[in-house]
Order: C-alpha cells, then sequence, then structure tokens
C-alpha cells in the first residue's frame, strides 16, 4: 500500500497525515465526489467543516500540503523543496527537472545542442530567471532590467470570425499584429528586442478609520525604443509578475466537482461575491477543462502553463507548442531569418521529450512548507478576523484532492491553499481593461495564499498581486475592490490591533 493511501484504523479514518473520526449513518454530502465511497463523503464533509473553536488551532493545520508538505529548515529555499512523501524513484526524477528548470538556454547554432534554441526573442534565459528560487517575480528596481515582469498583448476582435472565436473558446486572445502576445525586452546576438519597458508609480494615500494613513503607489507603464514600428493604437497590455510555484500539483489534484460547487455567477445567495469558473480548452484533449492557473486562469495544467512559458517568455519550442520561434510575428522578419534550434537527432522541438514531462514533474512536486506560529493566539485572533472579514469567501482555506490523482503524492491529502480557483471582479483600481478568454479586464482568480508568509525570505523582497504593486500584505489588501470591497472597507475600519493580528495570521501561512 502506498504510504498516503488511507487506512482504516480503531474507528478513525486516515486521509495522508491527517485523522477523521468516523461517521456511520450520517448522509452522504459532496455527491459530485465520484472518486469516494458514501461514507467516505461524510467523512470528508466532516473534516472540511470550519472549525467554531476560534481560540484553538484546527488538527493538522500545520501541515498546508498533508503528507506532501515540507518540514526543512525555513530559509531561502524553502520553496525549492520537493514533495516530502515522493518515492525515491521520485526524488531522482525531481531534481533533474530541478536542473533543467534552472537551466541557462542559449541562442543556435551553439556547440551545446542539448542547450539551444534561446529566442531568438524573449523575456527570461531560464525558468528560474522569473520564478526567482521558485518564489515570485517583482518588479524590475530602480536601474534593473524587467525580467520577472513583463506585459501581455493583444487587440480586441476586429471581425465577426474573431468574435465568434474569442466567444467560443478556440482562442483567448487576439496577438497584436507586430509584436506578438508579449512584450520582449531581451533578443539573441544579431537581432535587436522588441523595445524596453520602464514603470512609473504615483503614491496615493488612504487613511484607516483611526486617522492612520499608508501609501499606495498605483504603476504606469511605457514600452520605449520599439524596434519594430508603432504598436496597433488599439493595443491591449497587461503587466505580470511570475507567481510563486509551490503547491501546483496538489491545485491540480482538486476535484473539478469541488470547484464548481463554489461557483455563484450571478450571486445566487446574495453575499455579493459571485465566483466563476474560467472555461478553457485543454490542449491536451481539445475538450473543456477548468481553467486553474495563470493570474486570469488561462490554463487548466502545470504542463500547459509550462509550455506556455517555454514559448512565450524563453522563446522555446516543445511538442505541446512546436514553435521554434517563439512569439515572433510574420511582421518580424528578421527573427525567422535567425537559427533555430531543433535537432533531429535529439528529437522533435527545440525542448523535446522527456524535458517537458520532468519539468512538469518538478512543478508539480515544489513542496508547500509547513505552517509556523499557527497556534500562536495572536495569529489565531487574525483568523477569526479572516473568517469575520469575509475573506475566506474566495480564499477557502481547505480540500480534500482527489483519489484519482495521477501523482500518487497528491492523492486524498488534506490541504490549505486558501483559494477558490474562480474569476471575481476586484475592481477598477485592478482592472486591466485586458480580457482574456471568459475574464474581464476587472477579473482575477483567487491566488492561493499558502507560503505567502515566507515571500521576503525566499524572493528577497515583497511584492504582491498580477503586477507586484502591494510592498506589503497590507497594501495588497487594500488594492481589493469590486467583490472585495466589503472585505477592505472592513479591513480599514478594523482597530490596529485587529489589522495587526490578521496581518500576524497571513504571514504563518
Amino acid at each position: 500500500m502506498h504510504k498516503t493511501c488511507p487506512i482504516l484504523l480503531s474507528g478513525f479514518f486516515v486521509l495522508g497525515l491527517f485523522v477523521v473520526q468516523a461517521h456511520a449513518g450520517e448522509g452522504a454530502p459532496l455527491s459530485w465526489r465520484d472518486d469516494l465511497s458514501p461514507k467516505d463523503r461524510a467523512r470528508v464533509a466532516a473534516v472540511l467543516k470550519p472549525s467554531s473553536d476560534r481560540a484553538a488551532a484546527e488538527a493538522f493545520e500545520r501541515m498546508s500540503a498533508g503528507a506532501a508538505t515540507s518540514q526543512k529548515y525555513v530559509n531561502a529555499n524553502a520553496f525549492s523543496q520537493p514533495s516530502a512523501n515522493l518515492s525515491f524513484e521520485e526524488q531522482q526524477k525531481f531534481a533533474v527537472g530541478n536542473g533543467l528548470f534552472r537551466k541557462l538556454w542559449v541562442s543556435a547554432p551553439s556547440s551545446t545542442q542539448a542547450s539551444d534554441g534561446l529566442g531568438p526573442l524573449f523575456n527570461a534565459r531560464s525558468c528560474q530567471g522569473c520564478h526567482l528560487k521558485d518564489g515570485r517575480g517583482h518588479p524590475p528596481r530602480e536601474g534593473e532590467e524587467a525580467v520577472a515582469l513583463f506585459l501581455r498583448l493583444s487587440v480586441p476582435p476586429r471581425t465577426e470570425e474573431e468574435r465568434k472565436a474569442l466567444a467560443d473558446g478556440q482562442i483567448l486572445s487576439l496577438p497584436e499584429p507586430t509584436y506578438g502576445g508579449q512584450f520582449q525586452t531581451f533578443a539573441v546576438p544579431g537581432l535587436k528586442a522588441e523595445g524596453r519597458l520602464a514603470v512609473d508609480y504615483e503614491e496615493i494615500e488612504t487613511a484607516f478609520a483611526d486617522g492612520t494613513t499608508v501609501s499606495l503607489r498605483k504603476p504606469a507603464y511605457r514600452m520605449t525604443d520599439l524596434a519594430y514600428g508603432p504598436m496597433a493604437a488599439d493595443v491591449l497590455t497587461s503587466p505580470r509578475v511570475a507567481p510563486q510555484m509551490i503547491g501546483l500539483g496538489l491545485i491540480q489534484a482538486i476535484h473539478p466537482g469541488d470547484i464548481l460547487a463554489q461557483a455563484d455567477p450571478e450571486d445566487a445567495d446574495g453575499d455579493g461575491i459571485s465566483g466563476r469558473v474560467s472555461w478553457v480548452s485543454d490542449p491536451a484533449t481539445g475538450e473543456k477543462a477548468i481553467g486553474r492557473y495563470g493570474w486570469k486562469a488561462s490554463t487548466p495544467s502545470v504542463r500547459a502553463q509550462s509550455a506556455g512559458a517555454f514559448a512565450g517568455d524563453i522563446g522555446l519550442s516543445t511538442p505541446d507548442v512546436p514553435h521554434n520561434y517563439g512569439d515572433c510575428t510574420k511582421a518580424q522578419s528578421a527573427c525567422f531569418a535567425m537559427a533555430n534550434g531543433e535537432q533531429e537527432h535529439l528529437g522533435v522541438s527545440e525542448a523535446p521529450d522527456p524535458v517537458m514531462d520532468l519539468v512538469d514533474f518538478y512543478s508539480r512536486n515544489l513542496a508547500v512548507p509547513a505552517r509556523r506560529d499557527f497556534d500562536d493566539p495572536q495569529v489565531l485572533a487574525g483568523k477569526a478576523v479572516f473568517n469575520d472579514l469575509g475573506c475566506a469567501s474566495c480564499h477557502r482555506p481547505k480540500y480534500v484532492t482527489s483519489r484519482k490523482a495521477d501523482i500518487a503524492a497528491h492523492r486524498f491529502q488534506l490541504i490549505w491553499p486558501y483559494t477558490d480557483l474562480l474569476l471575481h471582479d476586484m475592481g477598477e483600481g485592478l482592472s486591466d481593461h485586458r480580457p482574456v478568454g471568459s475574464a474581464s479586464g476587472a477579473e482575477w482568480r483567487t491566488p492561493p495564499l499558502w507560503g505567502i508568509g515566507l515571500t521576503e525570505i525566499v524572493s528577497g523582497q515583497e511584492s504582491y498581486l498580477h503586477d507586484g504593486r502591494a510592498r506589503t500584505l497590507e497594501e495588497a489588501i487594500l488594492w481589493h475592490g469590486g467583490e472585495a470591497e466589503g472585505a477592505r472597507a472592513g479591513y480599514a475600519a478594523l482597530a490596529e490591533e485587529d489589522r495587526k493580528s490578521l496581518i500576524r495570521f497571513l504571514r504563518s501561512l
């Protein structure tokens, strides 16, 4: 029996690392959980029920990712540990994938034939270049080039055919005709980069009910030194920083029914929260699937997200996205005149299998660190404030993953990601005015909060939200609007002690 499989022992039910009292004779909730027996559904429903004891930590709350949780010493490498319940052979696979994730790719032709194919246009030379130590990216500091922050580009539909393709989900956006779907600020030798990205900030002062003030910074983006002519007058842009990488495989292991059950697109319950599922096309099957990844929930799997990053960020073709010239467009003829890195004897594409398999496995098994101070009185007080403000309406605390997850280490685990994986309208302040798939400019996927308290330790600085504008957790909260306006206003009205408790709780995650 695999060490993460459930076993029945003395009337208690063991799920990975957590125990649920058996409740014989209860009804069978969670009817959509086709991976569970009726008895299992009742037990899972019991452990997912919110705790009524606000003064004590919940059972196994420390282990954010169940048996996969990393309990290693917390330092700058806290996000780079493997799932704790991998087999020895799987740990070896993880280590090889780690090497590929960190690998610096070079331009073709090169004597290192297994490492060439970079670009010709690109934003980074490695996966690690954006996901710093597998953590969050950040906007450039003064004097820095933008690497872990880039701009998505698109244009509105101009024809009925384009409008239909967007409405049907055949495509998520229409690339800018000259510069493509992403603004590329680097290029291989002999080719000009598309231009440079600059960020300007306006400081906006906001006040709490007690008179305390805090300054928020509002970014404005400039694309300069355009090398291939002007952009379309109606170009739509959206900044992105790379998100942290931990727990991605466990997110994929959440049963789709658990996500669908939370959706309330018409706000039928009248609570002001109207989360929507982002339906996207799964490139592996061609069928509709739930978008779980990306700031707009635009990809359904870790592999699809990785293949898109290889193509868009590094300019590498893979078996999944076999474009040797990355985001080059027809208007950039000089780009297509450059050499590519495909080597017939190494396999189809510049990053042939098993590269994608190994990077996918690595990305899906970056472990979530264990909670710190989870039972501290101030942390528990902050958790109560979190719930009272309604934050848990979108940042759903916990799930039990599917028994049918394709990686054994992810099956049937109690996890605490603090997300519903749905799209929510976050208001004008955070809107990028650029639709992606079914997501409007103001809609964003609820990001998981696990690991958020270790951001500065791992990444060297704090930066939150899709563009890294928030320099502190407090600033991130104060940028919330739209469906989260009530929670933001509630936070601003809190006494200083309660605000500190909430931040302390978030730092424990």
